[in-house]
């Protein structure tokens, strides 16, 4: 196995035991703060009770997320030092101002939530959880910043000179329009996994729990499963509405990455629809399909908002991309595009 493979695998696997703990502690750290404010605000020890549980979960995924995290910040740097010779100026920028003003501000005030029970106001108190939750979304923010620029470069110049790229208009990076569209999509994501993971344990305490439960235990396991089931099914609404808008983005940014998602080999004109991929089975070397499992015309809704939509196709795309990247003018694959919009 070549280097360049190792690499891949090393970071994917780092990214993929990363992201597994991102999701969880951006919406437990919301839920956490609400538990928290509904006991100062009734008393209610059974809030207390699972502020306490919920905040011990979210500290060990907090932990586990930053120690995969800071692992993947190495793999940046060692296994594609390259990629970070030529665009550190700029991917790097929005990567540092995460460590130093989101992830500093998550974990002091964690400290103080932490440590702080009986020792500050119980306003303040309540206020730290908030205010992790806050850094965590700035966290998510700066994140996708870097990783958006990598889908839709902005704000930069390539230095002829170095060979570099170099930072022009860090606003342009913040603002991306891929970052815009992605950021909404990730939070609301985030609070639906943290609903899902508060219902899952609460109804499983449910289930188990016998006639030598203690009284106060149902009452209070069925009050996070009802907090746990609106987080999930408020935020899993917004997941599709934000999923919509940043679908219709990536067809505008990176129609490859549609087509290839969907297996979407040829080209649909206007007026037909491509079909949405659940399964499809290409050949080997990627150019046709075999069979597929589709939804009629949702691929043309996802990317054009119209059921009818055109949609390019794996080769046509991958045919434009030479034509563009090999210095050839551009003729029908031009007149295409224009046409498809």
């Amino acid at each position: 196995m070549e280097a360049l493979e190792l690499a891949r695998w090393q970071f994917g696997i780092t990214t993929v035991y990363h992201y597994f703990f991102v999701p969880i502690t951006i919406g437990l750290s919301l839920l956490v703060a609400i538990m928290q404010t509904c006991w100062l605000r009734t008393r209610d020890t059974q809030w207390l009770r699972l502020t306490k549980f919920f905040g011990k979960l979210f500290t060990i995924n907090f932990i586990l997320g930053l120690v995969t995290g800071i692992v993947q910040e190495f793999q940046f740097g060692m296994n594609w030092s390259d990629y970070s010779r030529f665009v550190g100026d700029i991917f790097g920028a929005p990567l540092a101002i995460e460590a130093l003003l989101a992830f500093f501000l998550e974990s002091t005030f964690l400290g103080l939530w932490i440590f702080g029970w009986g020792r500050i106001p119980e306003k303040l108190h309540a206020a730290s959880m908030w205010i992790i939750h806050i850094g965590t979304m700035l966290s998510a923010y700066f994140i996708l910043s870097a990783n958006s620029f990598m889908q839709n470069p902005v704000g930069y110049h390539i230095n002829e000179e170095n060979g570099r790229a170099e930072l022009t208009d860090f606003l342009a990076v913040l603002t991306n329009k891929v970052q815009l569209a992605a950021f909404p999509h990730v939070l609301t994501a985030a609070w639906m996994t943290g609903g899902a993971f508060v219902l899952a344990f609460t109804l499983w305490h449910l289930w188990r729990s016998t006639d030598q439960t203690p009284a106060a235990d149902k009452p209070m396991y069925r009050k996070g499963a009802k907090l746990g089931a609106w987080a999930l099914l408020i935020s899993g609404a917004l997941v599709i509405v934000t999923g919509d808008v940043q679908g219709k983005v990536m067809y505008d940014v990176q129609p490859m990455k549609m087509a290839a998602a969907e297996g979407q080999y040829h080209d649909v004109p206007e007026g037909v629809g491509a079909p949405f991929s659940i399964i499809t089975v290409g050949t080997l070397d990627g150019r046709e399909e075999i069979w597929a499992l589709t939804v009629p015309k949702l691929q043309s809704y996802l990317a054009t908002g119209s059921l009818t939509g055109a949609v390019e196709g794996i080769n046509h795309i991958q045919q434009r991309y030479e034509m563009t990247y090999s210095g050839h003018e551009l003729t029908e694959a031009d007149d295409y595009r224009r046409s498809s919009r």
